[in-house]
């Protein structure tokens, strides 16, 4: 190992314990070692096996880790060491014919990616003012897309000429409304006070029963 070796910095990420086979792995690890990290995103976003989206996560890590820890630029690594390594193998049993067991078998595997800076270019690091963002100001939203910038409002507050406000006219009084008279229909009231009047006329009059007179009688004084 050179002096060179020893003084880049390395930066390495593990993933323990995934439950993919080893050899599954290797076959995806293989295609992302020796390349950049933005390469290698690139091919594990298009990599169709289940392994790409494990490996996918532990270079995200080892990226995450060389920008806060290191405060190195992610895009400027790269892969330097991608391998997996054996891990517990779960086993499980299958009932099958005439009384026999099937084995099944459960592996799980260690991935590790190390990433470093690449040959001939110095590790460009986070200086002070990049996590300083510009403030922007932003205009006040307008009803319409053709809408003045408040500069140019200004300006056209300026030339606009003061209106002449023409004096308010008072409210005329409003003049008493002359009153009317109801004549009231005399000529109606008077049947009526009539009527009334011959009603209660009939009421004190006692009614009086016209005589009965006997037929007997009546013709005993015709005989006599």
């Amino acid at each position: 190992m050179s002096v060179t070796d020893l003084e880049r910095p390395q930066v390495r990420a593990v993933a323990k314990w995934v439950r993919i086979s080893p050899r599954k792995a290797r076959l995806v690890v293989d295609h992302i070692r020796g390349r950049t990290v933005p390469e290698a995103r690139t091919v594990l976003a298009f990599t169709s096996r289940a392994a790409a989206r494990e490996v996918e996560k532990v270079l995200r890590s080892a990226v995450a880790n060389a920008e806060a820890n290191h405060e190195l630029i992610g895009d400027t690594l790269y892969v330097s060491e991608a391998h997996v390594d054996d891990g517990v193998t779960i086993k499980r049993w299958q009932p099958r014919a005439r009384g026999r067991v099937a084995r099944i078998k459960k592996r799980t595997c260690h991935i590790t990616i190390k990433l470093s800076p690449v040959d001939g270019v110095t590790p460009a690091r986070r200086g002070p003012g990049t996590d300083e963002v510009e403030e922007v100001v932003e205009a006040p939203a307008t009803e319409s897309a053709g809408a003045l910038t408040p500069e140019e409002q200004k300006a056209a507050a300026k030339t606009r000429r003061p209106r002449e406000v023409a004096p308010k006219a008072e409210p005329e009084a409003a003049e008493p409304e002359a009153e009317t008279e109801v004549a009231e229909p005399q000529a109606e009231a008077a049947p009526e006070t009539e009527a009334s009047a011959e009603a209660e006329e009939n009421k004190e009059k006692p009614k009086r029963r016209a005589p009965r007179v006997r037929r007997k009688k009546k013709e005993e004084e015709s005989e006599s």
